[in-house]
């Protein structure tokens, strides 16, 4: 027989509406979307969405690397990360590798490639409560970016690559000066410090960033693998990433460069900590303005897994609830090639989330991945 579960009494947030219905899951799939109640588990009127999809969080660095020097155990940092996630209501998360190091990095190819296999171990062994995959952010101008890439070209849970250049003067840091304070701050240098090293960035952007570009770009589109552009500023950068088949643009700097996104058809992916805090910490354009324009597709959680949740919660001064969630649910599944998952409708993955959102904060009481309970 069958295995059931009946989930009642919810406000179920659907593609287009929201239902006071109930949800029937069999055997790890939504089986029946309904309105009213049924017997079974009683939600108590909470919400009930489809568990959320991450397309780019850096999170999990700082579990394996809390301290400057020290390491963790990378199972255990996996773990741990993904405990957070789960109860943060993510069911799938791709989990962003730094591909292309620099001397400042403070950690090494050898320490991303011990957290690759540490996220096999984490799923192979059924330690995870979310599905994981695999997220490569290509830093293009970085001398060793191909040979980092290369380890991971047969690893079948590499499913997105973002082509990225931190250079001072362009993308993120089109001003200089957004750079100093940035950079200069963060790695504590001189003034004569930060000089030698925004020099230095500069020269291996222009031996390296467009020969790797290309490069990666056209491997990653042999492997099926899907292509994202970070922090393009212009619409010539735009015009740059179409050309090498960019699906998805990852944090674009300015409306100008989210209008060319937009024309490009690739899917827009902001994040979801510039919707919570009201703006961008690099003073980048605004998600909140993106979505005002409507050229919001995606949002990701980036630094802090929880944003996603308050996002979409924080945004229903400006956007449907449905609307919203799809940002982080819906929209980043598709952007993946995820079919199977993403929204609640029969024949889905039961991949769901139960949130209480009757006062300020949202609160996630429960986790569903395949229909069985996670958190």
């Amino acid at each position: 027989m069958a295995a059931e579960r009946v989930l009642s009494n919810a406000r179920v947030v659907l593609a287009d509406k929201v239902i006071d219905g109930h949800v029937v899951i069999r055997d790890g799939l939504i089986a029946e979307v309904g309105k009213g109640p049924a017997k079974g588990e009683d939600l108590e009127g909470d919400f009930l969405l489809p568990g959320l999809v991450e397309l780019h969080t850096d999170h999990m660095e700082g579990h394996y690397a809390p301290r400057p020097g020290v390491r963790w155990n990378p199972l255990a940092s996996v773990q741990a990360h993904d405990a957070q996630v789960a109860a943060s209501g993510i069911t799938t998360v791709f989990d962003a590798l730094r591909i292309g190091l620099n001397d400042d990095s403070g950690m090494s190819a050898d320490d991303f490639r011990q957290l690759g296999a540490a996220i096999h171990a984490g799923m192979e062994s059924g330690r995870l409560r979310a599905e994981h995959f695999i997220h490569l952010r290509c830093e293009v101008a970085a001398p060793d970016c191909l040979e980092g890439f290369a380890p991971f070209e047969g690893d079948s849970r590499v499913k997105i690559a973002s082509l990225m250049d931190h250079s001072p003067g362009q993308r993120q840091f089109a001003s200089v000066e957004s750079y100093r304070n940035y950079y200069q701050k963060k790695k504590r240098m001189s003034d004569a410090e930060f000089e030698a090293f925004a020099a230095r960035r500069t020269r291996e952007s222009a031996e390296f960033a467009q020969p790797h570009r290309d490069a990666i770009s056209a491997r990653a589109t042999e492997l099926g693998i899907v292509l994202a552009s970070h922090d393009d500023a212009t619409a010539a950068q735009v015009a740059e990433a179409s050309r090498l088949g960019i699906r998805i643009a990852e944090f674009p700097t300015s409306l100008e460069a989210a209008r060319a996104s937009r024309a490009g058809g690739m899917a827009i992916l902001m994040g979801a900590p510039n919707v919570v805090r009201g703006g961008s910490h690099s003073g980048n354009v605004s998600a909140r303005d993106l979505a005002a324009e409507g050229l919001l597709d995606i949002l990701s959680s980036d630094y802090v897994p929880f944003s996603l949740m308050q996002a979409i919660f924080d945004l229903d001064d400006q956007i449907a609830l449905p609307d919203a969630v799809a940002m982080v649910t819906r929209h980043p599944a598709e952007a993946a090639g995820l079919t199977d998952r993403g929204e609640i409708a029969a024949g889905k993955r039961a991949d769901l989330v139960r949130v209480n959102a009757d006062i300020d904060m949202p609160m996630v009481r429960t986790v569903w991945r395949e229909g069985k309970r996670v958190i």
